[in-house]
C-alpha cells in the first residue's frame, strides 16, 4: 500500500473518513436512509413492509419486511462496502433489474448511526443479531426466527452536527419520508406498506392489485376522476398511468410522478415529452399532473448515473420522447377529448345557486353584489401584487365614466360600455381579481378577518396532508382560515376570511394543499400568502356559467376599474378585452370621414 509522510500533499484520507464522504452521497437526510432500506426489502421479495420513525427519523427509523432475510455470513458480508447479491460483472450494470444493486446503502447508514440487524431465511433454525455503530461492526448474537429482516436506525448523525444543522424541523423530514413510503408504494401495488410515527399508524396502503387501485389508496379521489389513462406500446418500451385532463390542470406540479422501471426517478425527456403532448391545450400557467409507469427493457436503460440512483439515461431519448408525446397527444384528442380553450376554471359541480358578496374598497357597500360590505383601505393605498409577473409600468386608470351594463355572452363574458369604449369582460377571472387585491390589501394591514361558516363538513384527507395542515395550521388562521384537526385524519373548515362568496370546502382544501406543499420551497412570506390568497379569490369569485343581472355586471365592472384595470387574474389569466370608439371607427372604415 502507498505510503505518505509529512513532506507529502496529498495524503490519504483515514478509513472512517472515507466511509463518512461515501455516506455523504447516499445518506442526505432520513428519507434518504427510508428509500435504501425500502429497496432492500422490496428486492428481497416481500409481501409487507412496515416503517416506524420517532423525531423525523432522527431518533428512530425501523424498518420490517416479510421476505427471504440473510443468513449470518451474508449479514456480516452485508455491511462491507460495495458487497452487493445483485451483481455479478461490470455486464450487470447495464441490465440492471433491481431497486439496488451499488452495495453501498447498509455501510454509508452504519457509518452516520447505530443500526441494529434482526434477520433470519426460511432454512435457519436460529436467526442473527448485528449491531454496527459508527461503521464499527459488534457482537453478533443469536436472534428469533423469524423470516424477514428488521433494520433499526437510531442517533442518525449524532456525531455529524455540521450535517444535522441542515436538516428540516421533525414535521418537514417526516413529510419527505411519507413522499418516499408513497412512491414505493405508487411503484409496487401488490406490497403491502405500513407508515407508522411516534405509535400511530399514518399510512396504511394493503396490497391491492393495479396501479389505480393504488393510486386511489394515495391520491385524492379527484385525481382519478379527471385523469385520462395512458397504455401505448413500442418495442422494447411500454407506457402506462394517468394524465390529468387539461381542464384540471393547475398552477401546482403535484403530483408529476414517473416511474421507469419502478424506479421513482426524474426525466427532462420525458417531462417535456408530457408538455409536448398537452401543447396549447393545457392553459396558462398550469401545468400537467400525471402518475406514469415506463417499463423500458433493461438494456436501453441506465440507472447508474446518479449516486442515489435518482436520474436515469436512454440509450435512444428520441424513441422515448415520441412514445411519451404522442401518447398524450393522442389521449387528449380521442374519444372524450377536451376542447383545445381549455380553462383552469373549476366547473360548477351541479351549477348551485351562487352568493357574489365582496366589499367596496373605499367605502361602505350596500348593493345586490355586496350585501355585508366591510370597509378595507383605499385603492393604492397598499400594495398592490399580483399572483404572477406582470408588467412594470403602472397601470392607466381611464378617466372617470358611466358604466352601461349590455348584457352577457355565454354567460361568461360581460359586455358594457365604459365612457365611450366597448369593454368585454371575463366575469369569472375580472371578480377573482377584485377580490385577492382586497384580500392582499386587508393582509397587509393585519384587518384580514374571518366568517365562520355555519356547517362545516368533515373532510377525509390522506395523512401527509392531514399532517400539511397541522403544520401550518396558525399561519392560516392569520388569513382568516380556520381549519380544525377531527382526528387523525379528517378536518373541518370552520371559517374563510370576511368578503367571499360560497366556497365548496371539499374542492378549495384540495387546492389549498397543493399550495402549503410548495411553501417550503418558497421562503418568501409575501409569496407564500398571495399563492393562498389566489386560490381564496379564485373559489370566492362568480362563476362562468351563471347568470348576471344588468345592476351586477355594472356593479362588478365597477368594482373592478376601481382596482386599476388589471388585465389578468393572480393566476395570469385575462381578465377583459378593451375597443375604443377610434378602433370601433376604424374596424367599420368611418375614420376620416
Amino acid at each position: 500500500m502507498l505510503k505518505t509522510d509529512d513532506s507529502t500533499k496529498i495524503r490519504l484520507l483515514p478509513e472512517d473518513v472515507i466511509a463518512r464522504i461515501a455516506a455523504g452521497e447516499v445518506v442526505e437526510r432520513p428519507a434518504a436512509v427510508v428509500k435504501e432500506l425500502l429497496e432492500n426489502s422490496i428486492d428481497a421479495g416481500s409481501r409487507s413492509i412496515s416503517i416506524e420513525v420517532k423525531d423525523g427519523g432522527l431518533s428512530l427509523i425501523r424498518v420490517t419486511d416479510d421476505g427471504e432475510g440473510m443468513s449470518r455470513p451474508d449479514a456480516l458480508c452485508a455491511f462491507q462496502r460495495h458487497a452487493t447479491s445483485k451483481l455479478r460483472s461490470d455486464a450487470d450494470l447495464w441490465s440492471v433489474r433491481t431497486m439496488g444493486f451499488r452495495g453501498e446503502a447498509l455501510p454509508s447508514i452504519a457509518a452516520v448511526s447505530h443500526v441494529r440487524l434482526l434477520t433470519a431465511t426460511g432454512a435457519d433454525e436460529v436467526g442473527t443479531k448485528l449491531e454496527v455503530a459508527g461503521g464499527v461492526i459488534g457482537n453478533m448474537t443469536d436472534a428469533p426466527p423469524v423470516v424477514g429482516t428488521r433494520i433499526e436506525v437510531t442517533g442518525l448523525f449524532e456525531h455529524q452536527p455540521a450535517r444535522k444543522k441542515f436538516l428540516k424541523s421533525a414535521p418537514t423530514e417526516c413529510t419527505h419520508i411519507i413522499r418516499v413510503v408513497q412512491q414505493a408504494a405508487l411503484a409496487w401495488p401488490a406490497i403491502q406498506f405500513r407508515f407508522i410515527q411516534h405509535a400511530q399508524e399514518l399510512l396504511n396502503y394493503p396490497s391491492v392489485r393495479s396501479e389505480r387501485e393504488r393510486i386511489a389508496q394515495v391520491y385524492p379521489r379527484a385525481f382519478l376522476e379527471h385523469g385520462l389513462p395512458l397504455n401505448s406500446e413500442l418495442p422494447g418500451v411500454r407506457l402506462t398511468g394517468y394524465v390529468i385532463d387539461a381542464v384540471h390542470a393547475k398552477p401546482s406540479r403535484i403530483p408529476q410522478e414517473l416511474f421507469v422501471n419502478r424506479r421513482p426517478v426524474r426525466s427532462l425527456t420525458v417531462s417535456h415529452a408530457v408538455g409536448e403532448g398537452y401543447g396549447s391545450f393545457l392553459p396558462r400557467g398550469c401545468h400537467p399532473r400525471f402518475v406514469l409507469f415506463l417499463d423500458v427493457d433493461p438494456e436501453r436503460v441506465d440507472v447508474n448515473v446518479h449516486p442515489t440512483k435518482r436520474e436515469v439515461r436512454f440509450s435512444d431519448n428520441e424513441y422515448i420522447h415520441q412514445l411519451v408525446r404522442r401518447a398524450v397527444r393522442q389521449r387528449l384528442t380521442g374519444e372524450g377529448s377536451i376542447p383545445e380553450s381549455g380553462t383552469s376554471e373549476k366547473p360548477d359541480r351541479a351549477t348551485p345557486s351562487v352568493t357574489v358578496s365582496w366589499p367596496a374598497p373605499s367605502r361602505m357597500a350596500t348593493s345586490p353584489l355586496s350585501p355585508e360590505a366591510t370597509p378595507l383601505s383605499e385603492p393604492g393605498s397598499g400594495i398592490q401584487l399580483a399572483f404572477v409577473s406582470e408588467a412594470a409600468e403602472s397601470y392607466v386608470r381611464v378617466p372617470a365614466g358611466e358604466v352601461v351594463a349590455l348584457g352577457q355572452i355565454n354567460r361568461t363574458f360581460l359586455i358594457a360600455q365604459v365612457g365611450g369604449d366597448l369593454m368585454v369582460v371575463d366575469q369569472h377571472t375580472a371578480h377573482e381579481r377584485v377580490l385577492f387585491e382586497r384580500l392582499y390589501r386587508a393582509w397587509t394591514a393585519h384587518s384580514l378577518q374571518a366568517q365562520p361558516l355555519l356547517l362545516p363538513d368533515p373532510l377525509d384527507l390522506p395523512p401527509d396532508h392531514a399532517a400539511l395542515i397541522r403544520r401550518y395550521q396558525s399561519d392560516l388562521e392569520k388569513l382568516g382560515l380556520e381549519i380544525e384537526p377531527f382526528g387523525a385524519t379528517t378536518v373541518l373548515l370552520r371559517s374563510t376570511p370576511v368578503g367571499l362568496g360560497s366556497v365548496d370546502p371539499k374542492v378549495f382544501l384540495e387546492d389549498l394543499l397543493e399550495d402549503l406543499a410548495q411553501w417550503e420551497r418558497v421562503p418568501a412570506l409575501d409569496v407564500r400568502i398571495r399563492s393562498v390568497l389566489a386560490s381564496l379569490a379564485c373559489h370566492g369569485a362568480v362563476r362562468a356559467g351563471r347568470s348576471m343581472k344588468p345592476d351586477e355586471i355594472k356593479i362588478l365592472v365597477e368594482e373592478w376599474r376601481s382596482e386599476g384595470e388589471i388585465t389578468t387574474c393572480p393566476h395570469g389569466r385575462r381578465t377583459s378585452f378593451r375597443l375604443s370608439t377610434d378602433d370601433l371607427e376604424k374596424m367599420f372604415g368611418r375614420a376620416g370621414w
